[in-house]
């Protein structure tokens, strides 16, 4: 299909969370202030956000947002520098993976490679089945396609694509999806519901992002409607693009862009998208919010539900 201009604009900009990064800066205003924090400060589970595998998503980066709001809940946050080992591992409750990549530059064909070796999948999936809990966080290509080994052995489908739903796509950019009750917000779930007393979460908006589709019995947080596609273009092809020809949407109906499943006696979700868990500026003069910041998404209070549930705090 080819695209009006005013979205073929917004399918252009840089709300693609992996848009040219000198477009994408965390946003040091972001208020990470918790009311009712689960823990004590410093005295939650330990958090790790892994920085060991080319990672677009950083504590002292794009990420600076995600882990000022962990602390503040009480986890303990560090970044991982280490390979996943048994070792490793040991010293971790919660383990983050934020865009992982088989190389530093997104352009080159390499960043596809997978990310991790089969020693480390081995490693992590015996961790998580005996109490360990991951956010595994993937987007659109090519990191989809560096994580995709981890997410066949969690039982996880990457599409490596960009996601598209017409049914729920924000009004001024068409990339942005914003899931409700009965608009495939999983209502149900601890997840959305949280704690008694804590914000409601009635409307969660994604950033781009791929398509999901999870092991049997894993809960659908954010369910993508029957008009779902996902466009298969590698990322040089949606940089460069002025329209998404037939021949390269998939069908994505029934596929989802947040899973949540529990794995041995461990805990695992997985997000197709991940400016939504963090706080950012986009634009040539940082004039638009994306992810956490944005106005009108409960993005905020997702994420602090989504990790309390990981670590059994809900």
């Amino acid at each position: 299909m080819r695209l009006p201009a005013a979205a073929a604009l917004a399918l252009g900009f840089v709300l693609s969370s992996a848009a040219v990064p000198a477009q994408q800066l965390p946003d040091t205003t972001f208020d990470a202030r918790i009311e009712r924090p689960a823990w004590e400060r410093g005295r939650g589970p330990r958090l790790v956000l892994d920085e060991a595998h080319h990672n677009f998503h950083t504590l002292d980066g794009r990420y600076r947002p995600f882990g000022e709001l962990a602390r503040a809940d009480g986890f303990r946050v560090s970044p991982g520098t280490k390979p996943f080992t048994r070792a490793s591992l040991a010293d971790c409750d919660v383990l983050v993976i934020a865009n992982a990549l088989g190389s530093d530059d997104m352009g080159d064909a390499g960043a596809m490679r997978p990310a991790f070796t089969d020693a480390e999948i081995a490693a992590l999936c015996a961790w998580i089945e005996g109490g360990g809990s991951l956010l595994l966080i993937a987007d659109h290509a090519p990191m989809g396609s560096a994580a995709a080994p981890l997410g066949r052995a969690l039982g996880v489908d990457m599409r490596s694509a960009y996601a598209l739903d017409p049914a729920r796509s924000e009004p001024r950019n068409p990339t942005s999806i914003a899931y409700t009750p009965g608009g495939g917000l999983d209502t149900a779930s601890a997840i959305v519901r949280g704690r008694p007393g804590d914000p409601p979460v009635r409307r969660v908006v994604t950033f781009t992002g791929q398509s999901l589709e999870g092991p049997p019995g894993a809960t659908k947080l954010l369910a993508l409607s029957e008009q779902a596609f996902d466009a298969m273009m590698t990322f040089a092809q949606w940089q460069s693009r002025d329209s998404i020809p037939a021949a390269l949407r998939k069908s994505a109906a029934g596929r989802a862009q947040g899973l949540a499943f529990e794995r041995g006696r461990g805990r695992v979700a997985v997000m197709a998208e991940a400016a939504m868990l963090t706080a950012q500026l986009a634009g040539p003069r940082g004039q638009f919010k994306i992810g956490m910041n944005a106005p009108g998404s409960d993005d905020r209070q997702f994420a602090i539900n989504l990790l309390r549930w990981l670590c059994r705090g809900l």
